[in-house]
């Protein structure tokens, strides 16, 4: 081959090199863990997007799970401060502020100022739980500390996602990084369907090492927190308190007796309730909700 051809054949070369390089996904830029103290993992790039504004409440408007509250606070703390902390899920009835509960306390947590550096918030999709693995290899080399958020984490048949979910959090050989903490909400205890369950425990081998792998998922987490109906006197004090919080001008009887049907109409008490009628509220009076 002449020396022409050879030099043609390597420019050609050199053109499908760079043509390739150019179709090859790029490598992710380290995060930017400086730039919020709360992230969304995007999985499809493998990036943390910050959040400016995150949406929460303070930890003080959120009525009628004190006891839930303090022993999610508590634990947080303890995470923050470098100490043992367990993953936990918050399930129960919908609408009394399982997620709010979480951006709060790490709000809360932050705002004590008794920790170095601030403790870090990121929210996992529940699509993306398999790539729980990929995020966890980011962080884990990370000065900071973090917390995974799941919100409305749930699985249904043929879903064999949380399999990962499990490896992830206590499984594997190298285990959860100590810098990462996993919380979730749900409105199943077990994170599965009930009739699955019984699904399996119907038509399997040995029945309770069925029930056994699809339970399994739960007990990794170490605190299970549970939110229930509330009262009628707790949702008049959620109501009450986003009332004082936001300087709404109403007189007394009249809160309590829109504010009952508001909840008759929906049938149902719950803090999102509570909130939405606030919201009404607000809006009838000509105010904006505004912290």
């Amino acid at each position: 081959m002449s020396d022409k051809s050879l030099e043609a054949l390597s420019s050609k070369l050199d053109r499908l090199i760079a043509a390739v390089e150019r179709l090859a996904p790029a490598t992710p830029a380290p995060p930017d863990l400086e730039a919020a103290d709360c992230f969304v993992w995007q999985a499809e790039t493998g990036v943390l997007e910050p959040v400016r504004r995150v949406n929460r409440v303070d930890i003080d408007l959120i009525r009628g799970v004190d006891h839930v509250r303090d022993i999610l606070v508590d634990n947080t703390e303890r995470f923050a401060s470098g100490y043992a902390a367990n993953n936990v899920l918050l399930w129960g009835a919908r609408g009394m502020g399982k997620s709010s509960l979480v951006k709060a306390s790490h709000a809360a947590v932050n705002a004590s100022g008794r920790h170095d550096a601030p403790l870090k918030l990121i929210e996992i999709h529940r699509e993306d739980i398999d790539t729980l693995p990929a995020l966890m290899a980011i962080l884990k080399a990370a000065t900071f500390r973090f917390i995974l958020f799941c919100d409305d984490l749930s699985f249904d048949h043929d879903d064999t996602s949380y399999k990962s979910l499990k490896a992830a959090l206590e499984g594997g050989v190298e285990g959860r990084p100590q810098n990462v903490i996993f919380y979730a909400t749900s409105n199943r205890r077990h994170l599965l369907p009930r009739d699955m369950i019984d699904n399996e425990r119907s038509t399997a081998i040995n029945p309770s090492e069925a029930v056994e792998e699809k339970v399994s998922l739960s007990d990794r987490f170490g605190l299970w927190l549970g939110f229930h109906k509330c009262s009628q006197d707790d949702y008049l004090d959620m109501v009450s308190g986003y009332v004082r919080h936001y300087g709404l001008a109403v007189d007394a009887e009249t809160l309590r007796a829109e504010a009952l049907e508001w909840a008759t109409t929906r049938g149902s008490r719950s803090g999102r309730v509570a909130w939405q009628f606030t919201q009404d509220l607000a809006g009838r009076l000509g105010k904006a909700l505004q912290d």
